[in-house]
């Protein structure tokens, strides 16, 4: 959320920033409640002073023991036009705070212009992909020769755009899971968390999905709850309405949690296979640092990410997205994406966002600076996070770039000792 004070203030030159990624505001009605609070705030002023004004002169009055009552009945009716006033103004205020949660972050002055993926640069790769022997079939044919995927049962028990992993591919889900928090923690300095996967209105709000994106939420019907989008969303409100030490900072978590995501808006996208589930697993990477230092992070948490696909041995590139293409709580946001080879394409499976203070202000997470008193003016945090990785997206890469002409996959090597020594997935003889 912009400071609201910033947004009256500055509403032209943030519509002019955001561009077409503010389209869908109602600019208009944002400038015109800025100069109803504007004038509502004055007049709410000027009749305070005249309310004091009164009120000494009811006291003078007193004093000389002359007649006070018709003073006492103009101070009477000036209290009930500041009690109307006010209320006339909170209501612009509730109306215009609403439409600020409404309006997307700002992008970054290193952040491509463009309006859509077309606009988006790649500046890194790494591995080259392999060429196979055979033409490369898609992840779901393997998966269901090899008896590890079945997603005609997912749909008996569940619906569309759900899977049931099972033998070998139930373990490999559970292997990479493992693998992810483990490099994570071990190596790279997170804190694990398992945090819930309901979550509350004012954490989906504190996070951005709450109240423009709920049409894309799993909501439960008798409570004000939501299944959650990402790990992103709880694990970031953790410290809601909370005062961090700046000496504590950075502060990184992971978390592994399985995500719910109606997938509104991407009818006959992905529609066979594992890419666009309603249910699907991930681990996140979430980190709180000082606002100097948040774009280092940025860096930092992207090659965290990274590190899986090498250690993998996955072939991958990354790409800045350009403004149009950034989620809405982004400042600046990388996507990984890895190669499919029977799409002949590299495909999503990581992004990392840093979103400044956005989300800070919305979730009021702030720090206090070293050496300051306890009293001393605090600060909003600067939060980021980034999948690290999708896992179910990663099954689908090794799937199609470990597959061999027998039908066979090979297990890449750091995920044996996960898988029990295991060194391929091959169709079990009946």
């Amino acid at each position: 959320m912009h400071d609201p004070k910033y947004l009256r203030d500055n509403s032209n030159l943030i519509r002019t920033s955001l561009g077409m990624r503010g389209q869908d505001v109602p600019w208009d009605v944002v400038q015109n409640l800025g100069d109803e609070r504007r004038i509502l705030t004055t007049e709410v002023e000027q009749l305070r002073h005249e309310l004091k004004k009164g009120s000494d002169e009811v006291a003078r009055l007193r004093r000389a023991k002359e007649p006070a009552e018709q003073a006492m009945a103009a101070m009477k009716g000036l209290g009930d036009r500041i009690k109307n006033v006010e209320d006339s103004l909170r209501k612009v205020e509730e109306t215009l705070g609403d439409l600020a949660l409404r309006i997307p972050n700002l992008p970054h002055q290193t952040v491509p212009v463009g309006s859509d993926a077309s606009g988006n640069i790649e500046i890194r790769r790494w591995g080259t992909p392999s060429s196979l022997t055979v033409p490369a079939k898609p992840h779901w044919e393997i998966g269901e020769a090899l008896g590890i995927l079945d997603f005609d049962r997912a749909a008996k028990i569940a619906g569309a755009r759900f899977a049931v992993l099972s033998g070998a591919g139930a373990r490999m889900e559970r292997a990479l899971i493992n693998y992810m928090l483990d490099l994570h923690t071990g190596s790279h300095g997170y804190r694990e968390v398992l945090p819930p996967v309901m979550v509350n209105r004012k954490a989906m709000t504190g996070t951005g999905q709450l109240p423009k994106f709920e049409e894309d939420l799993f909501r439960l019907r008798d409570e004000d709850y939501f299944l959650i989008p990402t790990a992103e969303v709880p694990v970031t409100n953790l410290h809601r309405e909370e005062i961090l030490s700046e000496d504590s900072l950075p502060v990184r978590y992971t978390a592994y949690t399985p995500c719910f995501r109606r997938e509104a808006g991407s009818y006959g996208k992905d529609t066979r296979g594992l890419i666009r589930l309603h249910q699907f697993n991930k681990v996140e990477l979430v980190a709180f640092t000082a606002p100097d230092r948040s774009y280092e992070e940025l860096e930092r948490l992207t090659g965290h990410a990274e590190s899986i696909l090498q250690n993998l041995r996955l072939p991958y590139r990354v790409v800045t997205l350009c403004a149009g293409d950034m989620g809405f709580s982004a400042a600046k946001t990388y996507d990984i994406e890895v190669w499919l080879p029977s799409q002949g394409q590299y495909r999503e499976i990581s992004s990392c966002s840093n979103f400044e203070s956005f989300q800070a202000r919305r979730a009021n997470i702030k720090y206090r600076p070293a050496g300051g008193k306890k009293d001393a003016k605090t600060e909003f945090v600067h939060t980021l996070n980034g999948s690290g990785l999708a896992v179910g997206r990663t099954l689908v890469a090794i799937l199609e770039n470990y597959q061999q002409p027998d039908g066979s996959v090979v297990i890449p090597d750091v995920l044996r000792p996960y898988m029990g020594g295991m060194e391929r997935i091959a169709l079990q003889p009946a």
